[in-house]
């Protein structure tokens, strides 16, 4: 089973149970972040998580199988029209240096991981409108010299 059609069978599964990305990282112990991304192909699960995952949706072994393949991170090129994920194209777009200046005046020349890396989405309310609070946590790697 490829990365694509493990994923197509979570979420039928997902949606068949009425299951959301947060109760399922709840029941399973694991951060609903990392759940989703292992379970949208983008992350590999270890034997005993994907066996866990696998069977909490009544799925069979080719699907713990396919998410402990280690993914291809590979992504379309072309600006994203999703609405949503285009905004955080956006964000990196118009922040993106930004972000670049200020980690590297705190931390020196070099980056923050996105393999030793953590992300939390959190809802805060607010009379204003409801507010989407993303906190990203990745190690700082800075460059070598040599």
């Amino acid at each position: 089973m490829d990365k694509l059609t493990m994923t197509e069978t979570i979420i039928a599964a997902k949606i068949e149970k009425s299951l959301t990305w947060e109760t399922m990282g709840s029941d399973l112990g694991v951060s609903p972040v990392w759940l989703t991304s292992a379970c949208l192909g983008m992350n590999s699960a270890t034997p005993e998580q994907a066996s866990a995952i696998a069977e909490y949706l009544g799925l069979d072994s080719e699907v713990a199988t396919a998410l402990e393949v280690f993914p291809t991170k590979v992504w379309d090129q072309t600006v994203p029209t999703d609405p949503l994920i285009y905004r955080l194209y956006e964000i990196v777009g118009v922040y993106g240096d930004t972000l670049k200046e200020v980690i590297q005046e705190k931390f020196g020349d070099g980056i923050m991981s996105a393999i030793d890396f953590s992300m939390d989405v959190e809802k805060e309310e607010n009379p204003k409108g409801d507010r989407v609070v993303v906190t990203m946590n990745g190690k700082f790697l800075p460059y070598k010299s040599w």
